[in-house]
């Protein structure tokens, strides 16, 4: 991975970190948090994309057109599915399998379908990440994601996983083989999902803007950091970088969520974690080196 590119991947991890800060003090807000950071995030870009339509060079097809729309769609499941999975297992069960896996199979579906070369350095990179992921997520206690009662957790933690790699991977096709630009591919998809969630919202209108007393300053905020970050990457794999080393390496994140938690939030960190903090660490190093 060239420096630039390892560069953009890292300030997208300090805005995904960032985000998800911001993000959990506003979790009892539900939707309708998520439909108002989506709002914020296409008004926010829509400058953005104007200039890009207007002074910018962009050759429109059907194949751009369903991209988008493939796009869209699989954000939007996987959104939904997140929540699903929330709302029927445990959080600290779905969550580490969907993080874990969703790198794995992303470079596994590079590897396979955009004919990404695999060395053993970068193999070996995203399995140290992955296990950095599950161990900072689980705590060390990674055999508990095998106890009957986290089946259903594990189940929608794959399910999850697997739609981050889907929408990883076409996402690097539109950008990489159509050429779509990614600050338009990432507001077509963050407009549409706000168009989906319209209609619930609409249905007690009066209801989630009470709910979004006090929050407003966070939405705005959140729907900076949460599509920058992404938009990085997209660009990172627009100039060249491969998928099968940008998505696991953008799992840094996770890295500076738990220092952040332990000197900003000042919450404990064990054994586990910080082994973690280290697989990510060294995981990410043979990535740039690849």
């Amino acid at each position: 991975m060239t420096l630039s590119a390892l560069l953009l991947v890292i300030v997208a991890a300090i805005c995904h970190a960032s985000w998800n800060l911001l993000a959990k003090r506003a979790a009892q807000v539900g939707p309708a948090f998520v439909f108002a950071y989506g709002l914020c995030s296409t008004i926010l870009f829509t400058p953005w994309v104007i200039w890009i339509l207007v002074f910018e060079e962009n050759a429109w097809s059907w194949s751009i057109l369903g991209c988008i729309l493939l796009s869209g769609t699989l954000h939007l499941v996987y959104s939904l599915s997140l929540q699903r999975g929330y709302q029927v297992a445990d959080l600290s069960v779905v969550y580490p399998v969907a993080r874990g896996t969703g790198p794995f199979l992303s470079t596994i579906g590079a590897i396979l379908f955009i004919r990404e070369p695999a060395t053993v350095l970068g193999i070996s990179g995203m399995l140290a990440v992955v296990a950095g992921v599950l161990m900072i997520a689980t705590q060390g206690q990674i055999r508990r994601l095998l106890l009957p009662e986290a089946m259903i957790g594990v189940r929608w933690g794959l399910w999850i996983g697997l739609l981050i790699a889907a929408y990883t991977l076409v996402d690097a096709y539109g950008v990489i083989a159509l050429g779509i630009a990614p600050v338009l591919f990432d507001w077509a998809t963050s407009a549409s999902k706000s168009m989906l969630m319209l209609p619930h919202m609409a249905r007690q209108p009066k209801r989630a803007w009470n709910a979004m007393r006090g929050y407003w300053p966070l939405a705005w905020a959140i729907g900076l950091l949460s599509p920058l970050g992404y938009i990085l990457v997209l660009y990172a794999l627009r100039n060249g970088a491969p998928v099968s080393l940008v998505a696991p390496a953008r799992e840094m994140s996770m890295l500076l969520v738990t220092l952040a938690g332990l000197y900003l939030l000042r919450e404990p960190v064990g054994w586990g974690r910080i082994v973690g903090c280290c697989f990510i660490a060294a995981g990410v190093v043979m990535l740039a080196s690849s």
